[in-house]
């Protein structure tokens, strides 16, 4: 787990009772002006948006909105037309202009370049936008099923090395509709501390009991599922019905690779099963972009449940759920994202196909090993640069995803504002989706960034991260070319 510096810590804590203060006494002030000038027009209903997340969005977020949100006018290639906005008031109400700004994208989560025009792929797409329609109007077990699907789910299933899969058209219902289907009452999730919020909501929903460990702690896991096993169900004491133990390849928002041998070892231990969320890193790690089990060394037998999504390495969207023949079978005749939702786009589908092909060079060229190559080589590059210059970057090498740590409310739009003014586009996240003290930039590298693409995001960060005031580390002394120590 993190460990924040005591003053970071102090500053963050004293700007963000700054803000919660302040927005505070203002409320107090409305309410009193709004009994005072009788202007108050629920009629007797109750407030709709009420409580904590209300008042952050109302006194935190939006005052640093025009950093969320920003419309693009082109493809999620590695530069992209940021639309510009503009505001009357205090940015309340944020208007498009008409203008458009060229921006170096490190936020977009296009691994290997395959959401831009592709030779390959997009040709095939649009075929099949002739052929198939943009959308089936049905659902998978109605008129939805198309020739596409079928060969999308043979293909999927044959690239991450498991007997069936099932597709949906979205990666985050994949986890929130398929959990509730594996598990139910009586029965026990085990669940990272920082896994995805789909994995909590889907965990929440299924009405099993939910106990979490520490994040990316094999030792921690083993401790409660010995605890856990140990007690039973709540009251009764009776066995746990089922013990599902969830983890991610690559966490999102840390960019950790995840400790899977040593899990499954926990794992097989204690008779657990296995759910491994793929989301960051299929396609986009492992020699042949097989993901974190080609990376780590792990057969794809000893995981149990094998989900991923479609939005990150390939270009399109939607989710899968890989596992036997009998489980897959079993989730097509009772999970609702398969039964009631609508299936995914043949073109979507289309293009998940053709660029599985060009990853396994089955498209006849050697594009896609050349594509594998370059986003370890820049994820690799890209970190080992940031850490040099003084910043706290998250997570391990050969992740595409590096948060660099920016704590204090101020800094977070300041550090967003400033990049984008130097034509770099970058992602912030901050509560809810982090704890509140661990508000971060997150940057994505993509296998279609060049070296000076690189380079130049490199020179605008360092900058703004002086202006900014977020390089919490040591900074690695430069060296002259005749390899001394250049002293500043």
């Amino acid at each position: 787990m993190m460990k924040i510096p005591y003053t970071t810590s102090l500053t963050t804590l004293f700007s963000y009772g700054l803000l919660f203060a302040f927005g505070k006494l203002r409320d107090l002030f409305r309410k009193f002006f709004e009994w005072w000038k009788d202007t108050n027009n629920l009629h007797g209903y109750a407030p709709i948006c009420l409580g904590i997340e209300d008042f952050y969005v109302r006194r935190v977020y939006l005052r640093a909105q025009d950093c969320f949100n920003r419309p693009i006018a082109s493809a999620p290639d590695s530069w992209i037309d940021v639309v510009d906005r503009y505001y009357d008031d205090t940015i309340k109400t944020l208007k498009r202009a008409t203008n458009t700004s060229k921006c170096l994208n490190l936020g977009s989560y296009n691994y290997l370049g395959f959401a831009a025009s592709d030779e390959y792929c997009t040709p095939r797409a649009v075929e099949s936008l002739k052929k198939f329609s943009p959308s089936t109007c049905s659902t998978r077990v109605d008129g939805g099923t198309t020739t596409l699907h079928v060969e999308l789910e043979d293909c999927v299933a044959k690239f991450v090395g498991k007997p069936a899969a099932m597709v949906t058209g979205m990666g985050y219902v994949t986890n929130s509709a398929i959990l509730p289907v594996l598990i139910r009452k009586g029965g026990l999730i085990i669940s990272d501390s920082l896994n995805h919020n789909s994995i909590v909501n889907g965990a929440r929903g299924s009405g099993a009991v939910v106990r979490v460990f520490e994040h990316n702690t094999p030792s921690h896991l083993e401790e409660v599922l010995r605890e856990q096993i140990a007690l039973g169900q709540p009251r009764t004491r009776r066995p746990w019905k089922k013990i599902i133990v969830v983890v991610e390849g690559i966490y999102s928002m840390e960019g950790e690779l995840c400790k899977l041998p040593e899990i499954i070892q926990v794992c097989k231990k204690y008779r657990a099963y296995t759910y491994l969320d793929e989301a960051h890193s299929i396609g986009a790690v492992g020699k042949s972009g097989r993901g974190v089990c080609e990376l780590l060394g792990v057969d794809t037998a000893d995981i149990d449940i094998m989900m991923g999504t479609f939005s990150k390495s390939f270009g399109s969207c939607g989710g899968y759920i890989a596992a036997s023949k009998e489980v897959i079978e079993y989730l097509k005749f009772s999970c609702p994202a398969h039964l009631y939702a609508t299936a995914i786009s043949p073109p979507a589908a289309q293009q998940i196909i053709s660029s599985i092909r060009v990853i396994l060079g089955e498209d006849g060229s050697s594009r896609g090993a050349q594509k594998l190559a370059s986003i370890r080589e820049n994820s690799n590059f890209f970190r080992s640069e940031l850490q040099k210059m003084g910043f706290e970057v998250l997570g391990d090498f050969d992740s595409p995803v590096m948060p660099i740590m920016l704590y204090n409310p101020s800094k977070i739009p300041a550090f967003s504002r400033e990049c984008l003014k130097r034509n770099v586009a970058v992602v912030i996240v901050a509560f809810p989706a982090t704890p509140l003290l661990l508000a971060r930039a997150r940057i994505c590298i993509s296998a279609s960034h060049t070296r000076e693409d690189l380079l130049k995001a490199l020179e605008v960060i360092s900058e703004v991260g002086d202006l900014v005031g977020v390089k919490y580390l040591l900074a690695e002394p430069k060296k002259r070319e005749d390899g001394r120590v250049k002293l500043e």
